[in-house]
């Protein structure tokens, strides 16, 4: 099973025929676009959008979810520094973790780091190991486009100052702790929850 947010509406990807009060569309059949704005203006009218992508094979909702959409492949971080503090930047108002997309022929991990350094200023970073991989859509340019972020767990003991990339849309770089970063992730997007432990929610 997969999970697909459009803001903060998941899209469930499964071989399942189908999920209770969810509507359920073969993922040949998806009109993405169209579905896509239904979920925006139903989030605008305080109303939830339930949508349920299935295949019999699970191994095909992918290859044919990057068939829809042209995708977008990033590389982001979950840094810890020696105080076990972890780094989340602002960006639209909302608290995020540095992400960005990964150039051509550009590995993954290469990127990871490369990104976390550019938008907040962190140097000296090493992967610990990979966390998860998330899936959202964005528009650029008038166009609806799936971003596949892998995410790296990584540790610096960078103590200099955190430079925000703005022209990015970076306002804030920060360190926060445990108490900080719960109150942090109830203004967050739900693809980042994801990558916090359910005590972290709690």
């Amino acid at each position: 099973m997969y999970k697909v947010f459009v803001n903060n509406t998941p899209i469930i990807l499964s071989s399942k025929k189908g999920i209770e009060d969810y509507e359920t569309i073969h993922i040949k059949d998806v009109e993405f676009p169209k579905i896509i704005r239904d979920i925006l203006k139903k989030e605008d009218a305080g109303q939830e959008a339930k949508y349920h992508f299935y295949h019999k094979t699970e191994d095909k909702l992918l290859e044919h979810l990057y068939a829809k959409l042209p995708v977008v492949i990033a590389g982001g971080g979950k840094v810890y520094n020696s105080n076990n503090e972890i780094l989340f930047i602002r960006r639209n108002g909302k608290w995020d973790l540095p992400k960005g997309k990964v150039e051509k022929k550009e590995h993954l991990e290469t990127a990871a780091i490369r990104e976390v350094e550019e938008e907040t200023g962190v140097t000296g970073l090493e992967i610990t190991k990979f966390l998860y991989k998330t899936y959202h859509v964005f528009k650029r340019s008038g166009e609806f486009r799936l971003k596949v972020t892998y995410w790296f767990e990584m540790k610096t003991d960078f103590d200099g100052e955190l430079v925000p990339q703005k022209n990015e849309g970076i306002t804030k770089v920060k360190w926060k702790n445990r108490k900080k970063a719960k109150k942090a992730l109830t203004n967050s997007y739900a693809n980042i929850k994801k990558l916090f432990s359910h005590d972290y929610m709690s």
